[in-house]
């Protein structure tokens, strides 16, 4: 459940930002997406109630293992690609794409969460959003940008999983976009050179030349070697089988949290109750 406190969302002036969200939440339901199941709101919050993946983050995974071998990236990246495909099929960009907003669900398989940056598009966006380490080119040189964002980001996650670290990665995020525009890329030799292909092409600086943003759309990614042995039918049936099967602490994976850290819970009895005139900013919630 996300309770998000009214009295703050007004605060914050994230009053747009939160029925965005809400409504691009409404509109998807996939297997490889977090899907809400519910919303309301009373006097006080709003809220948001979300099917349990109870597998924790793909990014605690590969901190612990360092980095994937080619299999294992190869898993999550193909639910990842038709997960973002069925999303651009909705004029939806995601842009958010990094390890923390990937899930596990109790069998092992992929959860995209958190669609707080995504936006429903017609064109071009100008908005400034994301995590300096997978941020596109153009969204840093403020040209506009659209869904090519998502498979740029596909490609630093992918080489982050089989290397172990972002390809682009500085103590400052200026230092960050510099690289990321300068576009250079240092390869490790354990690199499988198929992966890396891939890699490089999502990864190209013109993003009318990035392989996800051509005529073809998410085919040309699908078509890519990398992805050869796949059967698009069987994965999005769920029928491959995961590298990595969650483990838990309890005998139902139902209700078992134990793959999340425990954060300190907000005291909601505290929060305070708007006035009618504050309400009807919230009135198509």
């Amino acid at each position: 459940m996300k309770i998000l406190a009214m009295a703050d969302v007004i605060r914050l002036k994230q009053i747009e930002h939160v029925k965005n969200e809400k409504n691009i939440l409404q509109e998807i339901d996939h297997p490889f997406i977090v899907n809400m199941r519910w919303n309301s709101k009373d006097d006080c919050c709003l809220y948001m109630l979300f099917e349990f993946v109870s597998g924790g983050e793909l990014f605690s995974y590969l901190r612990n293992a360092g980095r994937f071998d080619s299999v294992t990236a190869n898993f999550y990246a193909c639910e990842i690609v038709l997960a973002l495909e069925y999303l651009h099929s909705l004029s939806i960009v995601y842009r958010d794409l990094k390890p923390e907003n990937l899930l596990l669900d109790r069998e092992g398989h992929m959860k995209i969460t958190d669609f707080g940056f995504a936006k429903k598009l017609k064109d071009r966006t100008w908005t400034l959003c994301g995590t300096p380490e997978y941020l596109a080119p153009e969204i840093i040189q403020s040209k506009g940008h659209n869904k090519a964002v998502d498979w740029w980001a596909l490609g630093v996650l992918i080489y982050e999983m089989i290397v172990g670290y972002p390809p682009f990665y500085d103590d400052n995020p200026f230092g960050i976009y510099e690289k990321i525009l300068s576009g250079k890329i240092e390869w490790s030799r354990h690199v499988d050179p198929i992966a890396k292909d891939l890699v490089k092409k999502l990864l190209v600086l013109d993003r009318t030349k990035r392989l996800g943003n051509m005529k073809n759309g998410a085919e040309d990614v699908k078509r890519h070697r990398w992805f050869k042995h796949l059967d698009w039918n069987v994965v999005i049936r769920k029928q491959l089988k995961p590298p990595i099967v969650p483990t838990y602490v309890f005998s139902s994976k139902e209700d078992d949290t134990s793959n999340f850290d425990d954060y300190p819970e907000t005291d909601w009895k505290s929060v305070r109750s708007l006035d009618k005139i504050e309400m009807q900013l919230f009135e198509d919630f």
